[in-house]
This record gives structure tokens, sequence and C-alpha cells, in this order.
């Protein structure tokens, strides 16, 4: 029924709203088609994005996602690339974030030289700055080195690692220290994930079947190998180079770099996707860049 409804609404926006957000997760706006693999609001069409995307040809005059073509392998990255080319119309606007190899490395080395030199407060930056560059490219389970940081209660270099991880990190701090607190399992808290997990039972019952079928190190090489194709970790990252080289190999026109508050995308300010109304980054590790597919502009 969602995806009826969400399919209704696509064909019946005005062509100056024909916008297409990609892995909204929870940040989304009602006037976009918005997709994710896991819902998390009715205007949401559920859809895995490693599979072809389930529109026609030349359908959007903007594609937009932020934060998702780290988490997909090299060869993916270009066929999912090709297919937000394909939905595209001509003279529209494609718009990726990425976290930003670049500024990483750099944040990496000032840091270091700092923490050789004995500045204290650069010792716990140097630490957060190398989990941004590695753990969450090689951790091996949810959350890795990073939520062991956070989860910490008091940030010895709050300013720095908020300053990293924006508006969506600090909620995430403020979740992780609200389940800290609430560590009991209630009778209900149960019986919700049971009815959220109940779907996925047939699944997991094969998983714990070819498990029990395997020596010990070839079921640790089974659950690390299923935890790092789930979605969560870097598969890559990406420089303004390497972006902009990508984005042209597809077909694009040359890329513009662009802030998370500017855009070449008509009434971008009122949407509040890479910002808050307050004009806060969301996530101020993000790359962002935009190119246009060649052809006269979609919007009139």
């Amino acid at each position: 029924m969602r995806l009826l409804i969400l399919l209704i609404k696509e064909r019946s926006l005005p062509e100056v709203l024909r916008y297409l957000n990609l892995g909204c997760g929870s940040r989304y706006h009602t006037d976009w088609v918005n997709v994710d693999i896991v819902p998390q609001g009715l205007d949401v069409l559920q859809h895995d994005l490693s599979h072809r995307l389930p529109f026609a040809d030349a359908s959007f005059a903007v594609v937009y996602h932020a934060a998702v073509l780290e988490h997909m392998r090299r060869p993916d990255a270009l066929t999912f690339l090709s297919e937000c080319y394909r939905v595209l119309k001509p003279g529209g606007i494609m718009r990726v974030g990425v976290p930003d190899l670049e500024r990483i490395c750099q944040l990496y080395l000032s840091k270091l030289a700092a923490a050789l030199n004995d500045d204290e407060m650069a010792e716990y930056d140097y630490d957060w700055i190398l989990l941004e560059l590695f753990d969450q490219t090689v951790r091996e389970q949810g959350g890795g080195g990073m939520l062991g940081y956070l989860r910490q209660n008091s940030l010895p270099n709050e300013t720095f690692v908020y300053a990293r991880i924006g508006e969506d990190g600090r909620q995430l701090v403020r979740s992780l220290h609200r389940q800290d607190s609430h560590a009991t399992c209630s009778l209900p808290s149960f019986f919700r994930r049971l009815r959220k997990n109940w779907r996925a039972l047939p699944v997991i019952a094969r998983r714990y079947i070819a498990r029990g079928l395997l020596g010990a190190s070839d079921r640790r090489a089974f659950d690390i190998g299923r935890f790092r194709l789930a979605g969560e970790v870097h598969q890559w990252m990406y420089d303004r180079y390497s972006l902009a080289r990508l984005l042209e190999q597809i077909g694009f026109q040359p890329p513009q770099l662009q802030t998370a508050s500017t855009s070449q995308i008509p009434d971008w300010a009122r949407f509040h996707l890479d910002t808050l109304p307050t004009g806060e980054e969301i996530k101020p590790d993000l790359l962002f860049m935009e190119a246009m597919k060649a052809g006269s502009a979609p919007y009139a």
C-alpha cells in the first residue's frame, strides 16, 4: 500500500517538485519522493539501493543522497550513480554528500603534529580523528570503536567531536546515554522488538542453521562477512578530486563544490536536508558536490 501511495504521489508531483531523496533515513521532506531500505515514515518508499531504482528514465529534476555512497563497494557505487543518472532529467541536478577524506587527512596530520608536541587536548582529538579515518571502514561489529568513544559519560574533547558529528551525532549521544540509564529490559519493550523482528525470523533461522554447520573460525568469518555486507561500514572514501572524476565518468558535466547551505537546486534552503532551520550544518564532516546532466534545465 505504501508503495502504491508513493508511486501515485510521484506521478502527480508538479515538475518543479519532482525531487528524489535516496537513502533518506529520518531526514526527508514530504514534497520529495523519499527512499530508504528501512522506512522511518509513511512518506518513505522502501527500496534497497543496491538494486535498480523503481523509476522511469528521466523522471526527476533533482536526485539527492548524503552519507550513502561511501557505504557502497566501488563497483556498486558506479552502478548506483549510473542509475541516478538514468532517472535524472536532462539538465537536472544530482547533489551528493560524502565524508570528506581530504579534510579528515588534514585534521589527522595537524592533530598528530600537535600530539607529538605534547598538546594534551590534541591527543584526544587525534584519537577521535583516527576513529573517523579507520573505524568506520574496518569495524567488525555495530558501532565499532566510535560508539564506545561516544558512550563516555563526559567527552574529554566535546567541542571538537561535536564540531565533527553535528546535530545527528548529538542526537546519537543523547540516545546512547538514555539507553545506558535504562539498561534493564521491560516486557513491553521486549514485545516491541519481537514484533519488529517477526518478519525477519525465517532469515534469522536460516542464519543460525548455517552457523551451526560451521566450525568456530568459519562462524567468525561468516558473522564478520554478513556484518560488513549489511551496509553499516564505509566501503570507500572520497575527496573532491576522486568524487568529481567518478561523476564525470558516469557522464555528468563538470561538478561544482557546494556547502551544506548552498546549492543550484531551486528552493534548497526551505527543505532543511543538510542544515537545521537555525542554519547549523547537520553533518559537518560531509563534502558536498553537485553535477548536472547535459540538457536544458527542467525547472519552469
